[in-house]
């Protein structure tokens, strides 16, 4: 533990961004293929009706993840604070409190999935022959929640300490089980939605038990007994202010994203389908920043911790410095050779080239999107999550969806020009972040 503090608060900044963020990336990409693990077994040895099932159900639990990731960012902060500041006492509590929340969260959450399944299938406008099996996916799929929770809970923890690489596992773990057991419920036994759901939440469940007997095993390198498992109002306070805007945003975000889905559906089956070609593109595209960014936050948070905000900025900037690289790189590639990618996803001439149109105009975003993830970690370790969440729900709420709603309606407009929403609601987020950062320049001194 005190090599790992040393590390994060002492090593070279640039060196220690990257063999933190490194894990974090293949993390993510592993979490993205093990998604499209589903569909694509699905695709294969089922109807469509099973394939719209599939893609809306787990449309609809990422919505569920994404609220629990962004808690679990209000735990890890806490606990890289009280690490960095040598708080062992401070540090457990934070842990157990995690653990009781975490538990309360699912006993909350899994009930409330099947309670609340059948409307929100009606919400998504689900095709009529795709609702039996988009509800037994949910159904199956609510089962999973503790697990869900559990996992994020343990990696929370772990990537609090300075420990990105053991999540990494756990989740490596959990998407070879998943893609072993979609071929045999569903290529082998014919199981359909139900095989890839069962799949997916055994996976879970296994992932989530190994992780837990490994944390045991190993410990955390401060003392942690049975009397820190309760909600101690302070840490519970400090998750919360950290965690619940982020779970709010991307709750919302989400939510945003099945209204603009909407929206382009209106424009025919073409546009339809080239957009969700390049959403597929863009989850990929999206990753290397957002793993420096989750890596941003937890180095600054120890750095913060041990008094040293100065270091703190730093990393902010190497954070946007290394996603810088990745976004331009891929924005490149899609003004230059979009139908390369598109093409992967899609056969039909007519889908390939409106997707590399809207892909070449999206590609901006990742530009942008490299400068406001690492500027949303940082502001979250410094507990002013709640300029993100502003931030992000204007230019969401007020710029994206209004604008591409515009430009669906606007004569001669093709998803070229609809593709543009995205890097400019970022840009009016980038807007409100510079000046926020400028007005902290007093904080950036150790």
């Amino acid at each position: 533990m005190n090599e790992m503090r040393w590390e994060l608060v002492e090593g070279k900044i640039g060196v220690t961004l990257l063999k933190f963020a490194l894990p974090f990336l293949l993390s993510s990409f592993l979490q993205a293929l093990y998604g499209a693990a589903d569909l694509f077994i699905v695709g294969r040895f089922s109807g469509s009706e099973a394939v719209s099932a599939v893609a809306i159900g787990s449309q609809l639990m990422q919505t569920i993840t994404g609220i629990i990731l962004g808690i679990s960012m209000g735990s890890t902060v806490l606990i890289a604070r009280k690490i960095g500041e040598k708080d062992d006492a401070s540090a457990g509590r934070a842990v157990g409190t995690t653990a009781l929340l975490f538990f309360l969260l699912a006993l909350c959450l899994t009930p409330l999935m099947y309670v609340i399944s059948e409307d929100l299938v009606r919400f998504m406008e689900t095709p009529p022959a795709a609702i039996s099996d988009t509800l037994v996916y949910l159904t199956i799929c609510a089962c999973g929640i503790p697990f869900i929770i559990g996992y994020n809970a343990v990696s929370g923890i772990f990537r609090g300490i300075g420990d990105s690489r053991s999540p990494m596992y756990f989740i490596a773990l959990a998407c070879l089980i998943n893609i072993v057991l979609d071929y045999v419920f569903t290529g082998m036994w014919d199981m359909g939605t139900a095989g890839v759901a069962a799949a997916t939440i055994i996976a879970q469940g296994a992932s989530f038990v190994v992780s837990l007997f490994y944390m045991m095993k190993k410990g955390l390198g401060f003392p942690l007994s049975h009397r820190h498992f309760r909600l101690y109002r302070a840490e519970l306070g400090r998750i919360l202010i950290v965690g619940f805007p982020l779970a709010l945003q991307d709750a919302l975000v989400n939510v945003s994203f099945l209204v603009i889905t909407a929206i382009v559906n209106t424009m025919g089956l073409i546009a339809s389908a080239a957009v969700g070609v390049v959403e597929k593109i863009i989850v990929f595209a999206m990753l290397p920043p957002s793993s420096f960014a989750s890596a941003v936050a937890t180095m600054s948070a120890t750095n913060i911790g041990a008094g040293k905000r100065k270091r703190a900025f730093h990393i902010l900037w190497y954070g946007i410095g290394f996603s810088l690289v990745f976004g331009v790189c891929f924005c490149l590639f899609a003004q230059l050779m979009p139908t390369c990618a598109t093409a992967l996803f899609s056969a039909d001439p007519a889908v390939i080239e409106a997707s590399a149109r809207y892909l070449m105009s999206y590609s901006i975003d990742c530009i942008l999107v490299s400068f406001v993830f690492c500027m949303n970690s940082y502001f979250s370790s410094c507990n002013l999550s709640l300029i993100a969440f502003a931030h992000s729900m204007v230019a969401t709420f007020v710029i994206r969806i209004p604008l591409t709603y515009l430009l669906s309606k606007t004569a001669g407009s093709d998803l070229y020009h609809m593709g543009l929403a995205a890097p400019a609601a970022t840009l009016v987020s980038l807007f409100i972040c510079l000046p926020v950062l400028y007005f902290m320049k007093s904080l950036r001194t150790d």
